[in-house]
């Protein structure tokens, strides 16, 4: 299926290295192009393996119907005149995680985790469990690890867990799951995506190809995610229903109080939620309470996700920099009582902040940064909250410390994407981190 093709691969990020790699002893003419200049090391290596290279920031005249196959990186959207062009000459276009699927063992069980939010805790929750019950567990996908670069480690009869975003299942065919789990759905990537509409059944190819073998691990709380699951073939399991749910500080199993929330160290309702829904996967496979309850008392978290970085003088910082969507923001501000200081803003794909209203009585100030801010200055306006416009993470910082007090909260939940200023979320959180270090 992947021999003697001409094969055009569109990003050179992680994945399009790892899949250029994996095609490249297969006589195949493969072209890797990318919009900036790859490490020097990456470029000799790939050369060695007869691949070209092209660095073009005009990638479009690349597509002609001379190529057999695209593969193209996630982050190219939806709406942009590469897809368009490559659905106007019919090339098939695939992603990363598609042609590696290709390359797996056919009796091994495949778990995939997606949602607009909470998908990176619930995955790190179910492998560290997995690791622990004995379990032969590989981790891959959008967790930093491409399924290409993994492929050599997965053997039969393993379980391969894989976090996978909206970007990466919109260019998936035969690519299934045998468990999927969707922590939920909120509007979020809609410059990526054209529409919510778009959003939502991308998300839904989650269940792509499942049967009625294969299991669905749904919110029954949130709509949205009801309403794409409604004709699914698959076995369906819920949680936050009558008997799986977050109730009076105790996590309930099937109607039976399960944990006390005082033996957990992650806090918060949403972390509730995605230990709920980790549970209700690996029941699967022979869960044993002892070892949940272990891990459980320990597991502080995944980075960036509501990461408690420091206690200075009184005042708690929190790096919540995994925070691209206004619901997720949310999440965070419901976790605290004491008076916050909110870093909020970043990249301005039209979100609407007014999804915050019900729950910023605690924020005392907004300082906004990113290409929002000044939309970010008369949302706060409109709230009667006082707004710094910072612009950046390290004005907003210097401001800050001219502002907080003992006993209050400085919180970074951008609700907004990293990428007007930073490469990725990771790069903004980072960023905190190294400020609060020397505060």
């Amino acid at each position: 299926m992947y021999e003697n093709k001409k094969i055009l691969i569109l990003g050179a990020a992680k994945s399009g290295i790892a899949v250029a790699k994996l095609l490249a002893d297969k006589n195949n003419d493969i072209t890797l192009s990318d919009i900036n200049d790859l490490k020097e090391e990456d470029k000799k290596n790939l050369e060695n393996l007869g691949i070209k290279i092209i660095i073009t920031s005009n990638q479009v005249d690349l597509i002609d119907t001379s190529y057999d196959l695209v593969i193209k990186n996630p982050a190219i959207m939806s709406t942009s005149d590469i897809v368009k062009k490559i659905e106007e000459l019919n090339i098939r276009c695939e992603n990363e995680i598609e042609v590696a699927y290709h390359f797996l063992p056919k009796d091994i069980t495949i778990i995939g985790v997606t949602g607009s939010n909470g998908k990176t805790t619930t995955t790190t929750i179910i492998y560290e469990l997995l690791k622990k019950h004995g379990k032969s567990v590989v981790l891959g996908g959008n967790i930093g690890y491409p399924l290409s670069s993994v492929l050599d480690q997965v053997k039969s009869k393993d379980i391969l867990l894989l976090e996978i975003s909206d970007h990466q299942l919109c260019d998936i065919h035969e690519f299934k799951t045998n468990i999927s789990i969707l922590t939920n759905i909120c509007p979020t990537h809609l410059d990526y995506h054209g529409s919510y509409a778009h959003y939502m059944l991308t998300k839904k190819k989650i269940f792509n190809l499942h049967t009625n073998a294969d299991i669905a691990v749904l919110n029954k709380a949130n709509e949205d995610s009801l309403k794409i699951s409604k004709d699914i073939p698959s076995k369906k399991i819920y949680f936050n229903d009558a008997n799986n749910y977050y109730k009076d500080g105790f996590i309930y199993l099937h109607g039976e109080q399960y944990l006390n929330v005082d033996d957990i160290r992650l806090k918060g309702s949403h972390n509730y939620e995605n230990i709920l829904a980790a549970l209700l996967v690996l029941e699967n496979f022979n869960l044993d309470k002892s070892l949940v309850v272990e891990f459980l008392k320990n597991f502080g978290g995944v980075a960036h996700r509501l990461e408690f970085v420091a206690e200075k003088s009184g005042v708690e910082y929190y790096n919540d920099s995994k925070s691209t969507n206004p619901t997720a923001t949310i999440t965070a501000l419901k976790t605290f009582q004491k008076p916050i200081h909110l870093i909020l803003g970043g990249l301005d794909r039209n979100q609407d902040f007014n999804e915050l209203n019900a729950y910023m009585q605690h924020v005392k100030k907004i300082y906004a940064i990113g290409s929002v801010t000044d939309r970010l200055a008369d949302y706060a306006k409109g709230i009667n909250i006082p707004c710094e416009k910072c612009y950046n993470l390290r004005d907003a910082m210097s401001q800050i410390v001219k502002n907080v007090q003992n006993g209050e909260v400085v919180l970074l939940s951008p609700g907004s994407s990293s990428q007007d200023q930073y490469v990725k979320f990771e790069d903004r959180g980072d960023e905190f981190k190294n400020i609060v270090e020397k505060i």
